[in-house]
């Protein structure tokens, strides 16, 4: 069966456009609840991150989970990566997260946690989707669902969060900056790094319901670049608006990625027996990263870009640490999932322990240069079009085997990537940009 609703990482879309309307999102959680729930206690939690429309779609969730028997838990404002563990905690039959992530305020998206705190497999994903072509059929009024808010979400994964660090551990004399990106974790993120012992400095943590991700968190380094200069801070962390993406700033203003996290995180626990299974990137992983690995006599395996299939090949092969370069990291014998505190907390324990800077720590692996182009396209274009797939053959002959090209085309946004990884900046600039040039004309 071919999906028509769920992306790499569920259903997504414009606010106001389907699937993105208070109907359809009715509709999907009584699908939801019919599909997910099998048992004589059907429990569902919800989260959401700080966008004015989760008001809405939290709404219409909880009428449609109820009106297929299923009782609800309200978390509120919570990290996507708190939803999952929260699921496992209350022993629910699925967890929630209404959220578009990286994406602007005007985007939205629901995203499902199975009982054991992993996304959906696919098979579920699909099950869903063909009950959503089914006749909306409420139960009788004696078996209707119920809500409950649990007011205190997020103080249990605040505690959750704090067991990451050893206990032997304090961040004691560390300065931070923690960019909340005016998302979820504006709550608990400086909580957590405060509690331990952190100085923090906390800014893109007054969300509005329009601001989240804007000019801030992941994807926008520069606010907080500029924090860790003017407070010569030690460490600058940035999330994301849901919480399970991560990136960094060393003293110097050196942007750390998720390649780079992922590397100090492994050379930390390298001599840990559950690590010698291997370490996950994806195919957009820096090459950097794969020799870095290998370097400690590590296997290194590539899974398709997407932190769901991330983890499948984590789990595949019993690997316990898996990441993208965009920042989301899996520490698995943690939380089954990208969690931007708990990958953030292990990198900080690596720099109490070692007593290096986070600078000194990110030259365990060579970053190689990688040029990451994207074009913005109209409707699904085939990659294997002949304008396409001559560009990328001039270029990798240009290459040669300095370097590698990945075309894929995006899971959430109407965009095809273009990455060129070699040994010159400048030469993997041209080249990407002459790939890009192709995929236009193409379009």
């Amino acid at each position: 069966m071919t999906r028509h609703y769920f992306g790499t990482d569920g259903i997504r879309g414009k606010i106001g456009q389907r699937p993105m309307t208070p109907d359809f999102i009715l509709k999907l959680g009584w699908a939801a609840g019919k599909v997910l729930v099998n048992n004589n206690h059907p429990l569902v939690l919800i989260g959401k991150d700080t966008r004015i429309s989760g008001y809405m779609l939290e709404s219409a969730l909880q009428a449609g989970l109820e009106a297929a028997g299923v009782h609800v838990r309200l978390l509120g404002p919570m990290p996507t990566p708190a939803v999952s563990y929260l699921t496992r905690a209350f022993r629910a039959s699925a967890g929630i997260v209404i959220s578009a992530s990286h994406n602007p305020f005007d985007d939205n998206g629901v995203k499902f946690f199975s009982s054991d705190g992993m996304k959906l497999p696919d098979e579920v994903e699909e099950a869903i989707e063909a009950y959503l072509e089914r006749d909306f059929v409420c139960v009788e009024s004696a078996d209707l669902g119920r809500a409950v808010r649990i007011d205190d979400a997020a103080g249990r994964y605040i505690e959750f969060c704090k067991r990451a660090l050893p206990a032997e551990q304090s961040l004691a004399g560390l300065r931070l900056v923690v960019d909340c990106a005016n998302g979820a974790t504006y709550h608990i993120a400086p909580h957590v790094f405060e509690e331990l012992g952190a100085e923090v400095v906390t800014i893109a943590n007054k969300p509005n319901g329009l601001n989240i991700n804007e000019e801030c968190g992941a994807t926008h380094l520069d606010g907080l670049q500029a924090a860790v200069s003017k407070y010569r801070a030690d460490i600058g962390i940035a999330l994301d608006g849901d919480g399970d993406r991560l990136m960094m700033v060393d003293h110097k203003g050196n942007t750390i990625n998720g390649d780079q996290i992922l590397a100090i995180i492994t050379h930390a626990r390298a001599k840990e027996e559950a690590l010698a299974k291997g370490v996950v990137g994806t195919l957009m992983s820096n090459l950097g990263l794969e020799q870095a690995i290998q370097r400690l006599g590590l296997p290194f395996y590539r899974a398709k870009v997407g932190d769901r299939y991330v983890l499948e090949m984590m789990l595949q092969n019993q690997c316990i640490l898996g990441g993208e370069s965009s920042g989301h990291v899996i520490v698995r014998d943690m939380m089954p999932t990208g969690d931007g505190i708990i990958s953030a907390l292990q990198v900080l324990s690596a720099v109490v322990q070692s007593g290096k800077t986070l600078a000194e720590l990110s030259e365990v692996m060579q970053q190689y240069p990688q040029t990451l182009v994207n074009v913005r396209v109209k409707q699904p274009l085939d990659l294997k079009h002949t304008l396409i797939q001559s560009a990328v053959a001039d270029v990798e002959s240009t290459l040669g085997l300095r370097g590698r090209v990945l075309l894929r085309a995006s899971g959430t946004e109407p965009l095809i990537r273009v990455m060129v990884e070699g040994q010159d900046s400048y030469e993997t600039e041209q080249l990407a940009q002459q790939i890009a040039s192709a995929v236009k004309a193409a379009a």
